[in-house]
């Protein structure tokens, strides 16, 4: 599939038209009256200001647009309301949960009209077209997005880099900012692979997002010497300083996977510039969506913490637009750019009332003016899952390699919702089989490649998920195409893995042969088709299932999908078998 939409990043703009209304010679459009504006690049409040727009963009900045003002010309008056730039998430991932239409739904009254997205998700599922299907449903909507190519970082060999000729034909499109997110260590340990399509990037004129946790200050420096140029990982004031001496924009992150800002809200008693300093969400669940907003709820947070309510702002528009390149375009609300901005009562207080996206009322009143639209996704991405056979329970077993009563087996445990670690089990064997049966808080895991070499399964253990009965399946898995089982049991674990196939991609809980609950997620497996309040019932009702067979963790099917990736320390698992982090090793489950 092939772009073909136009994108606003290549609009040409009626310069004559512009001149002109500015000038006071032709109408605008639209004009704003009567407002207290924030100037992001002064960090002004400047009052009684007037905006003229003309088409998508804005002419005018000033005191006096009423010569712009004609018989059709839509005027707003703020009545000293205060009107800050649209905002901007310079980091986040779209291609999972939920299609773009039904979360605009809930972006666009919190006034962010720019959006930054990795594309990861899809490609390891389905290839470059499945790349360039989200960036067509990213077009045409009533907000502007950029994206970034998938560095593709992957324990799984068969869901590594992408080729350079793929990488090619990403970054001539317009709407790529650059290369996505990257991990310091695999930059660092396979520089052939890497360095080349970090020069193809940088040759294309675009840049090189970064992803720098656990780095010490030389590999860090290393890392960044590469052409890196921001890093989103940082949890601590002292962290995002460092980074920020260091010359690259860091991002710190307010979502649904991590929330840093308090912490990083100390750096405020450093008294130093926070000009690369940028608010990000790395992604909002669905939940969280409804119940916190979007951008708006980050700035808030960022104002509760202690930032200065201009810095706040300015960390979420204009360092967000000079990190990109394109704050000629966004990011200020200035002659030339496009008229994006939000009217909200007052500086401190970031709810708006109504929001202006590419110089058209998309919010206003409380209400939608302008509808997302929706995107029809192809027969083939919404047939992504492949497998060679109907699993039965036997494929479950584990068998030990020796004849003995008992074998030492190799097992990954949860230290926390996230972070694994590797130990070591004495488990006894019947009739050649690894049982597991008496230990209570130990159930087996599977992975299973549903695209490159359909059905290649690898089965481990896993301590600490909790999962008393049943099992649960998902055929979202970071950072590869793994499908994702845990399982007390091998009968449930074959049951929820072929519903998995039957429903060509979600969740699905099993207990004792029958499904449980489960969430359709037919889009490359990773995306719903659900409205996204019923979406969030059914996963509420997943959540509380799992609580009921005794798993603890806040978000368990953040838990499990986070198993398979790359970056976060230091058991993952992959079809391949367990890889080890620290060293890049692949191992099986029994110790010899």
């Amino acid at each position: 599939m092939t772009i073909q939409n136009p994108t606003p990043w290549a609009m040409p703009r009626d310069a004559t038209k512009l001149i002109q209304v500015a000038l006071g010679e032709t109408p605008a459009d639209l004009v704003l009256v009567n407002a207290t504006l924030l100037n992001v690049y002064t960090g002004e409040l400047l009052k009684k200001q007037s905006i003229s727009i003309a088409n998508e963009w804005i002419a005018y900045v000033g005191e006096n647009a009423q010569d712009a003002i004609g018989p059709r010309t839509i005027v707003i008056d703020a009545a000293g309301k205060t009107v800050i730039p649209g905002l901007i998430d310079g980091h986040t991932h779209l291609g999972w949960m939920t299609p773009i239409a039904e979360y605009l739904r809930y972006i666009i009254p919190g006034g962010t009209t720019t959006i930054v997205t990795e594309t990861l998700e899809p490609y390891p599922v389905g290839g470059l077209d499945a790349v360039q299907e989200l960036l067509v449903s990213l077009e045409e909507q009533p907000i502007k997005f950029l994206a970034t190519a998938p560095a593709m970082a992957s324990i799984s060999t068969r869901a590594g880099h992408m080729p350079i000729q793929d990488l090619k034909q990403l970054l001539s499109c317009a709407n790529i900012a650059g290369l996505g997110e990257s991990y310091w260590q695999n930059v660092l340990q396979e520089p052939d692979t890497l360095l080349p399509r970090f020069a193809e990037t940088l040759a294309h004129g675009k840049i090189l997002e970064g992803h720098s946790a656990g780095a010490s200050e030389k590999k860090l420096n290393a890392y960044i010497a590469a052409g890196i140029t921001s890093c989103h990982e940082p949890i601590k004031a002292d962290e995002v300083l460092q980074r920020l001496r260091l010359g690259i924009h860091v991002m710190a992150r307010e979502g649904s996977i991590r929330r840093d800002l308090e912490e990083i809200a100390k750096i405020n008693s450093s008294k130093v510039d926070l000009r690369k300093l940028i608010l990000v969400t790395d992604g909002i669940h669905p939940e969280d969506l409804l119940e916190k907003g979007y951008m708006e709820y980050v700035v808030q947070k960022a104002i509760d913490y202690g930032f200065d309510p201009a810095v706040a702002i300015q960390m979420a528009t204009l360092n967000a637009a000079e990190h990109f390149g394109v704050d000629h375009w966004v990011g200020g609300i200035a002659p030339g750019r496009f008229a994006d901005m939000l009217l909200i009562p007052d500086i401190t207080t970031i709810r708006p009332l109504t929001v202006i996206s590419n110089g058209r009322i998309v919010f206003d009143k409380n209400a939608l003016m302008i509808p997302p639209r929706p995107h029809s996704f192809s027969v083939k991405s919404r047939n992504s899952i492949t497998l060679s056979k109907k699993f039965k329970a036997d494929d479950f077993r584990l068998q030990s390699e020796i004849q003995s009563p008992q074998t030492t087996v190799r097992a990954m445990e949860l230290v926390t919702d996230l972070v694994t670690k590797e130990i070591f089990l004495k488990l006894p064997l019947i009739d050649g089989d690894i049982s597991i049966r008496k230990h209570q808080n130990l159930q087996k895991i599977a992975a299973i490649d549903r695209t490159h070499c359909p059905g290649k399964t690898f089965v481990g253990l896993i301590k600490g998920f909790g999962l008393q009965s049943g099992a649960l399946a998902s055929s979202s898995a970071w950072d590869t195409s793994d499908i994702i089982v845990v399982g007390a049991n091998d009968e449930d674990m074959a049951v929820a893995v072929n519903r998995i196939h039957t429903l060509q991609g979600g969740y699905v809980l099993c207990d004792k042969g029958v499904v449980v609950t489960e969430i359709p997620m037919p889009v490359w497996g990773l995306i719903s088709e659900l409205p996204i309040q019923e979406l969030v019932a059914k996963l509420s009702s997943l959540k509380a299932a799992l609580a009921d067979r005794g798993v603890t963790f806040p978000d368990p099917l953040l838990t499990i999908i986070t198993l398979t990736g790359a970056a976060i320390p230091f058991l993952r698992i992959c079809e391949d078998g367990y890889v080890n982090l620290k060293d890049g090793t692949t191992h099986g489950i029994n110790v010899l």
